[in-house]
């Protein structure tokens, strides 16, 4: 994993505060438990003239302007309406997006829930004045103030768009068609070596969630707040499941390689692999299992100190309204955030396909939530592992 002592030290301070609202102006700040506090950085106050220029650190799908398919183009159109140029970090992984976040050259950050309070505690983005942001109203109401995208009651982020992690699997060899992450957990698979699993430690969810079905007695209700007898046997599926693990994964291009040469026919994926793979020919599909998925609520976020602020909030503008969102939505696969970008995806039933507004079905996803040693499932009895012990875990996990 691409992981420093910089976003760790983050991790070790937000593991010993609570995400309860605790006081705090509209500016951000506030006093957690013990006296930490969350930074206190201003919001930008009114728009100005754009900078010229944007960096942006995202996830791949997020910003287009095409040079994957030229049909797929929601850059170009922002360039010109506002003279910004836009500059485009693909990132990897979550803790790569705190670790280039913390450089300092980047204004705006694509962050899911793994990333946006290490971000949010480590003081490196600001809190958004969403006042600015004409399309913010339009957001869905199930996506605004939740835990990973506001603290004290402050919105430190733009809601983007949600989704699951699905189990992606190759029609043509994988039969019956899987229904359960069992699949991917049993010892005897007879796709033994050819099982793949996203390389993060916040796959340990994935184990966890699992659990919470298959092994009631362990007491697991969320897959992100695990005290020791948890955490030890969600460890201990994971090491198991190594076994029959062929590759995880991290670049979203080695995974659909790797399904499209068969190297790999089960395993944990996202939705914009599975079109990728689906374009390149592969024969897969994917579902979601009985047990529920974890996934994403992403957030685009300013950084504190950002060189370009105006060109970022003109960004964070354009990416959710009706239109753009809607067509990032259709190619990453995923719900748009903008109620108003249903009626603007050239699938007309892309937002039922979805469940974009279906609370029902996001009941079932456990959004990714950096795990803190205050256990984030409300119990004040016993102790939670935090990310940093997540992490430390998914090394030897790796072996």
């Amino acid at each position: 994993m691409r992981a420093d002592s910089r976003w760790t030290t983050a991790v070790l301070v937000a593991g010993v505060l609570t995400l309860a609202a605790c006081g705090g102006g509209d500016e951000g700040g506030g006093s957690g438990p013990g006296g930490l506090s969350v930074p206190r950085i201003e919001k930008l106050a009114a728009l100005g003239a754009g900078e010229g220029e944007v960096n942006i650190v995202s996830w791949a799908g997020y910003v287009e302007d095409g040079s994957t398919d030229k049909t797929v183009d929601w850059v170009s159109p922002f360039e010109s309406e506002t003279g910004c140029k836009v500059n485009n970090k693909v990132a990897a992984t979550s803790d790569e997006m705190v670790t280039l976040m913390k450089t300092g050259e980047y204004d705006v950050v694509s962050a899911s829930g793994d990333a946006s309070l290490r971000l949010i505690y480590g003081g490196d983005v600001a809190p958004v004045n969403t006042g600015l942001i004409a399309n913010y109203k339009d957001i869905f109401d199930g996506l605004k103030d939740k835990p990973w995208n506001a603290v004290n009651g402050v919105a430190y982020g733009v809601p983007h768009g949600r989704g699951a992690n699905v189990l992606m699997y190759r029609t043509d060899i994988v039969k019956p068609a899987p229904t359960s992450w069992g699949a991917v957990f049993d010892p005897d698979s007879p796709f033994k070596g050819r099982i793949t699993a996203y390389d993060s430690p916040i796959y340990i969810a994935d184990a966890a969630l699992y659990l919470m079905k298959s092994k009631p007695d362990l007491g697991i209700k969320n897959p992100y707040a695990l005290d020791d007898t948890q955490f030890d046997a969600a460890v201990a599926l994971l090491k198991e499941q190594n076994k029959a693990i062929g590759e995880y994964w991290a670049d979203y291009t080695k995974e659909v390689q790797a399904f499209k040469a068969g190297n790999s026919v089960l395993g944990t994926s996202w939705q914009v692999i599975v079109n990728l793979a689906k374009a390149d020919r592969a024969p897969v599909e994917a579902v979601l299992p009985s047990e529920g998925a974890t996934g994403w609520s992403d957030t685009w976020m300013i950084a504190a100190k950002a060189a370009h602020p105006n060109c970022g909030y003109l960004w964070m503008n354009h990416i959710v309204s009706p239109r753009a969102n809607a067509a990032v939505a259709e190619w990453f696969g995923e719900a748009p955030a903008n109620k108003l970008s249903c009626a603007q995806t050239v699938d007309k039933n892309h937002c039922t396909t979805f469940h974009a507004d279906d609370e029902s079905y996001f009941d079932q996803v456990w959004y990714w939530t950096t795990p803190l040693a205050q256990c984030v499932d409300g119990r004040t009895d016993v102790t939670c592992k935090d990310y940093a012990a997540w992490t430390q875990a998914w090394t030897a996990i790796k072996g």
